[in-house]
């Protein structure tokens, strides 16, 4: 699914939903997004942010980490159970244990309250950017018939249909039995699909492109969450974790105070 840029006045607005259980916040945040033009599904706890999040239909999910009955780091579970859209927290406090809490429990990425509108825009699109980043089409061998504007039959024998030529498996990357379909965007280990939130697959998109290379922290942030300041470097390190769980944990190595990088 292709999303409109918000206020481009495209044809399929981006819907947010928000789970906040203070009012003033709830309101002033979905009313500074739909001026954007988000729509916005609004939830004061998170049960009720976890009944509307399975009714469907939203694209991006904006939670609160205190949240009454069921705490957004609870909700945040809850969802990644199912999904992988993409989830922004946030924080009163930008607490270390929020932080990590929500990144563990599979947040893309946070902000923390009282947040500033454009500060809060920028992550949702760039959020939004990884979730719904397109793979490359191949293009077409210009020795094929088809490429070369053949009119389906074969030179030489007129009135008999060419037989279509079997579609070529595409191309993996393969760093032992880790395998990465760049075009699909998908990822195997042993042979068995390896389901990766968004963020996880641009992250290891970006460590496959530089194999045995390290990569530090600013350079992921800005390659991979797209920010175009410094973040915190922590919610590099939590997906790095949780992509490590999920691929093995030996593959991604750790070169103390430069940054990560992939074994080849």
């Amino acid at each position: 699914m292709s999303y409109a840029a918000a206020g481009d006045g495209g044809p399929t607005p981006v819907t947010i939903l928000l789970v906040e259980d203070d009012e003033v916040i709830r309101r002033s945040v979905a009313m500074a997004l739909e001026r954007y033009g988000y729509r916005v599904t609004t939830a004061g706890d998170g049960l009720t942010g976890l009944e509307l999040f399975r009714d469907g239909g939203h694209d991006l999910l904006l939670l609160d980490v205190m949240l009454p009955g069921l705490d957004g780091i609870g909700l945040c579970r809850r969802i990644r159970e199912t999904s992988m859209d993409p989830i922004l927290m946030m924080s009163a406090r930008g607490d270390a244990l929020d932080v990590i809490s929500g990144l563990e429990a599979g947040a893309d990425d946070y902000v923390v309250k009282p947040v500033d509108t454009a500060v809060l825009v920028a992550r949702i699109r760039s959020l939004l950017r990884r979730a719904t980043f397109a793979p490359a089409t191949a293009p077409a061998d210009p020795a094929t018939p088809a490429a070369a504007g053949s009119t389906g039959h074969q030179p030489g024998r007129p009135g008999r249909p060419e037989q279509p030529e079997p579609r070529p498996e595409r191309a993996r990357l393969r760093f032992g039995d880790l395998a990465i379909d760049t075009g699909g965007l998908e990822v195997f280990l042993a042979g068995e699909p390896v389901a990766l939130a968004p963020t996880e697959l641009r992250l290891l998109l970006e460590f496959a492109a530089h194999p045995g290379i390290v990569l530090d922290r600013q350079t992921l942030l800005r390659n991979v969450w797209d920010y175009g300041w410094d973040g915190d470097s922590r919610v590099v390190d939590l997906c790095v974790q949780r992509l490590r769980k999920k691929i093995g944990a030996g593959r991604i190595e750790t070169v103390r105070g430069f940054g990560y990088k992939l074994r080849r």
